[in-house]
């Protein structure tokens, strides 16, 4: 039971410490975080670069119909 106590103050005391220092770091943007994942080893990860080339491949098809478009 003390361990529990133990593991919740410290996740709680690193949660709430944590906002100060990410103000300091560049943020990535969200496709560039799903890039990096994608490249992981992570089992799975290749889904996520599929599902980026699909979105691609659907924008590129919804700007090819509204440029062909009279």
């Amino acid at each position: 039971m003390r361990r529990l106590w133990i593991v919740t103050f410290v996740a709680a005391s690193l949660g709430c410490s944590s906002g100060s220092s990410d103000s300091a770091r560049p943020t990535l943007t969200e496709r560039q975080q799903d890039s990096i994942l994608a490249r992981s080893s992570i089992p799975g990860a290749s889904a996520v670069g599929k599902a980026m080339r699909v979105a691609d491949s659907t924008s590129a098809g919804i700007r090819r119909a509204d440029t062909a478009s009279p």
